[in-house]
């Protein structure tokens, strides 16, 4: 599912707005994919947009306060401002650290699973190879028993159409010795009634 800039920060409004810090992988998981990158950018955008909503807007020196103090307030409160940004940088260096922490994490998490995930996958892969080859060896085993039992069928077929060969050569012989002895016996009846 291909996600709009808009759709991410609706996403990450909701999960700052529930407590969560919107990371990319949680914003990621929310909206059911999408591009790391494009995730990703979105979300360097809208940090620095809530960032600068977030920003306090500094009032200027009250006038009074400058009249009393004058140069020794206004360095004061420089410095006060100094620091205060510099705080104020350091907080969101921090916290951005911790976001890009976070998100390492939550990675290092998702393909740590992934791995695992691979890892079985594989595993049942190779059981399925090992069955598979099995059936393929047991097949080929009863193709050879199958060719050995044909070729014993084709021997024996050979066999008893030679036996039946010599059977009918020996059958048309008696036949013929037969029909000899016939006539040699109907050529005795006849010279005997002849006589």
């Amino acid at each position: 599912m291909a996600a709009n800039t808009a759709r991410i920060f609706e996403v990450a409004d909701e999960l700052d707005a529930a407590g969560h810090y919107p990371t990319w992988v949680r914003v990621r998981k929310a909206l059911g994919g999408g591009s790391i990158m494009t995730i990703s950018e979105a979300m360097t955008e809208w940090r620095a947009r809530k960032a600068a909503k977030e920003t306090p807007v500094r009032e200027a020196l009250p006038q009074a306060v400058s009249e009393l103090l004058a140069q020794f307030g206004a360095a004061l409160w420089a410095q006060a401002l100094q620091l205060s940004a510099g705080r104020e940088a350091l907080k969101k260096d921090r916290h951005g650290i911790e976001a890009q922490h976070q998100e390492a994490a939550d990675l290092a998490d998702q393909l740590s699973s992934e791995l695992e995930a691979a890892r079985q996958e594989a595993t049942d892969l190779r059981q399925q190879l090992e069955v598979a080859q099995s059936t393929v060896k047991g097949l080929g085993d009863q193709l050879r028993e199958r060719e050995q039992s044909l070729a014993v069928a084709h021997a024996r077929t050979d066999e008893i159409r030679n036996r039946a060969t010599q059977l009918t050569e020996q059958l048309n012989a008696a036949t013929a010795q037969n029909s000899q002895l016939l006539q040699t016996i109907t050529d005795m009846q006849q010279a005997k009634n002849n006589k």
